[in-house]
């Protein structure tokens, strides 16, 4: 399987969450364009074009299905996730996860409930607690 090329857009991860969330997995351009303008204004040609660029740049598959085309992804969104926030701390923070740890803790980004939820996920990591406990 090809690996999709490059980061995403704004406007592109937006249209891979209406592919992601979809049930059963499998969109045509006009169900995007529709949960996308449900949103925010926006023409068919836009969306058609989006999607146009991510299936060239392997982000979406389509499959002929009827009369017409249904995509889907080729990547599930949390290996996306993970690969596009390890770009994102290799680009500005020189690959140190800590440093961009101490930038939101700094920024006041992060709330005393998901604080404690990283130090709950450093714990399992470090394998000092198993993957099920909650608190």
């Amino acid at each position: 399987m090809v690996t999709p090329e490059g980061s995403l857009t704004p406007a592109q991860h937006e249209i891979m969450d209406v592919v992601w969330e979809a049930d059963p997995p499998g969109v045509s351009v006009t169900e995007i364009w529709e949960a996308v303008s449900a949103n925010r204004e926006v023409t068919r040609t836009t969306v058609l074009n989006q999607v146009d660029r991510l299936e060239k740049r392997h982000w979406l598959r389509r499959k002929k299905i009827g009369s017409g085309f249904r995509y889907f992804a080729t990547k599930g969104r949390d290996a996306t996730a993970r690969d596009l926030a390890g770009e994102f701390v290799d680009d500005f923070f020189g690959g140190s996860a800590s440093d961009l740890m101490m930038s939101l803790v700094g920024s006041s980004r992060l709330h005393a409930d998901e604080i404690a939820k990283l130090r709950r996920l450093l714990e399992v990591k470090r394998g000092k607690r198993k993957p099920k406990d909650k608190e």
